[in-house]
């Protein structure tokens, strides 16, 4: 009888083993994909100048990972913080609410923050506030990318006073269509896309661009936050700011989903340095 028992909590204890396992919400792969630990990721995080969390939008884990990173990041390096959730002409008003000059309901009314943002991102920039960390909005004003869009291309931005092109990447725009994040966006977009469309795309992209570089300071790791396709294969910012700075050390992170978390699959092969695949099941932010 004493043996029945201790085999039926044996066989209890490694149901639960293994339904902890199940449970884990995500799990880290390298380019390869081969499983890693975040300490080793996070060794060669810090080994870099620039490092990119490509993110899905609405998904928890990502954004909970991408504070918890910072933290780590901030513990053991110097750090600033650059989003594409925050629009060039809004690092005013940010700049004041991390300063303490203005409060929380002020920067609502004065910045034109994302839905998500007491959820995503305000656990962020409240911790860059509390920290004294730069927070940098590094993205073109979103009027500016549907000009180009909607109004000819690169070229509807000509007329614009010398005030706003402070806000934009600088003339003349470099861009390559060939690039395969850009021909998979025509792709995708079927019948409704466009050349300008991806125009659009990529000024937000060489705008984030721009304002990384013009923030990077020496011995700074510079903490980029964008949705993953701006960084996916090393291409759309990654691209424009090589093109200004060929030297710098980067590194990349994606956001994937699947229903198991044991192997990567190979379509995200290389998208990133690290791809984080999380439970296809796990809750969204919205």
């Amino acid at each position: 009888m004493h043996n029945k028992i201790l085999a039926f909590l044996l066989i209890v204890s490694l149901s639960f083993s293994s339904i902890g396992q199940d449970l884990s919400p995500y799990s880290i792969f390298n380019s390869d994909g081969k499983k890693v630990k975040a300490k080793k990721m996070l060794k060669s995080l810090l080994k870099s100048d620039v490092v990119f969390y490509g993110e899905l939008h609405n998904n928890s884990i990502a954004h909970w990972l991408e504070l918890k990173l910072l933290q780590e990041l901030d513990q053991q390096t110097d750090v600033s913080i650059g989003a594409e959730m925050f629009e060039s002409d809004n690092q005013k008003a940010l700049n004041a609410y991390l300063s303490d000059k203005i409060n929380q309901s002020q920067l609502d009314s004065m910045a034109r923050l994302w839905p998500n943002y007491n959820t995503d991102y305000k656990p962020l920039v409240d911790y860059a506030k509390l920290n004294n960390l730069p927070f940098i909005a590094t993205n073109i004003p979103r009027k500016y990318a549907s000009k180009v869009y909607r109004e000819g291309g690169f070229e509807a931005l000509n007329n614009l006073d010398t005030l706003e092109k402070n806000w934009i990447a600088p003339s003349p725009i470099a861009f390559d269509i060939e690039l395969s994040q850009y021909k998979n966006m025509l792709t995708m977009m079927g019948d409704h896309g466009s050349v300008d469309m991806v125009k659009a795309q990529a000024i937000k992209d060489a705008t984030m661009a721009h304002f990384i570089h013009l923030n990077l300071k020496e011995n700074q790791l510079f903490y980029h936050l964008n949705g993953s396709y701006h960084s996916d294969f090393h291409q759309g910012i990654l691209w424009y700011l090589k093109r200004l700075n060929p030297n710098l050390i980067i590194k990349t992170i994606t956001t994937v989903e699947q229903d198991q978390l044991k192997s990567m699959h190979k379509d995200h092969l290389n998208k990133a340095d690290f791809i984080i695949v999380v439970d296809s099941e796990m809750t969204k932010t919205y």
